[in-house]
């Protein structure tokens, strides 16, 4: 294993560690019920985050990243802020497990988040929420998951799925997977897409995107890659006529997921996107 493979794992390790969220954690009002499958794999599981009295709440569902290898659904850090800033509310906010590579790919994890959709959607009327408002978010290699579901929505609806009111992609970790693969890049996409191009077009959402799609938001760092394969996700949609819209940010990777649900215009960006999509945050 080369030292630069080894630097990113380590970095990756680091900076997904789960730290589960206790009772006492939680803002007031609040109530976790953790581990609930959603399929027969161990890592087929999700942590849903209830409001008080939740009634015909909408659901906002969260995909973690980690280089599609690591991560986990209970990393405190990467949830606490939008657990505060948007149960207490009304919303309901579910985060995800899938299964990592080398289990599975990033197509089969892109199944796995549909089929977590499905089971939210599904238990929704006894949660008190609404199975008909729901918002996808993801970060990094989540980021990627979230934006080829949107791109591509049929993987999901062909599952049963209900479709979302839009999407949140938090500095993607792929937009236009081709692109990525063709120059020079880490190792870990290696690991992720293979060396078929066949395999790159078929998980990279800028290849899939072909039709009618919920809105997406892109939120990246702004001058980075994550922001120019927006820009180029953009154009297309628009020409589509879909809506994408671009946030870019001066902060880094791991601040774009940690620093959202902090108030200040970062979050109230985010939150005017949502209310476009009908939500009263």
């Amino acid at each position: 294993m080369s030292r630069l493979k080894i630097r990113i794992l380590a970095l990756l390790a680091l900076v997904f560690t789960a730290h589960p969220a206790l009772a006492a954690d939680l803002p007031p009002g609040v109530t976790l019920r953790r581990n609930i499958a959603y399929g027969s794999h161990a890592d087929q599981k999700l942590d849903i985050y209830l409001p008080e009295n939740a009634a015909n709440a909408p659901i906002l569902l969260m995909v973690h990243g980690g280089g599609w290898r690591r991560g986990d659904k209970a990393m405190g850090r990467m949830f606490d802020n939008k657990v505060a800033r948007w149960v207490p509310q009304g919303v309901i906010f579910v985060s995800i497990n899938y299964r990592m590579i080398p289990d599975a790919g990033p197509l089969a994890q892109a199944e796995d988040v549909a089929a977590a959709i499905v089971k939210v959607q599904e238990m929704a009327p006894t949660l008190g929420g609404d199975a008909d408002n729901m918002i996808l978010m993801g970060h990094s290699a989540g980021g990627h998951l979230v934006a080829l579901l949107n791109a591509a929505p049929g993987i999901a609806t062909s599952r049963g799925a209900k479709l979302w009111q839009g999407t949140i992609a938090l500095d993607a970790g792929a937009i236009n997977v081709p692109a990525i693969m063709e120059k020079r890049h880490f190792p870990l996409y290696d690991d992720a897409f293979g060396g078929n191009p066949a395999d790159w077009a078929a998980a990279s959402p800028y290849h899939r995107l072909v039709g009618q799609t919920p809105p997406l938001m892109a939120v990246c760092r702004q001058g980075k890659s994550p922001c120019r394969e927006a820009v180029e996700y953009q154009k297309k949609a628009l020409g589509l006529g879909n809506s994408v819209e671009i946030l870019p940010l001066d902060k880094s990777h791991a601040e774009i997921n940690i620093e959202l649900g902090e108030p200040g215009p970062y979050t109230d960006a985010v939150e005017a996107f949502m209310r476009r999509l009908g939500w009263g945050v």
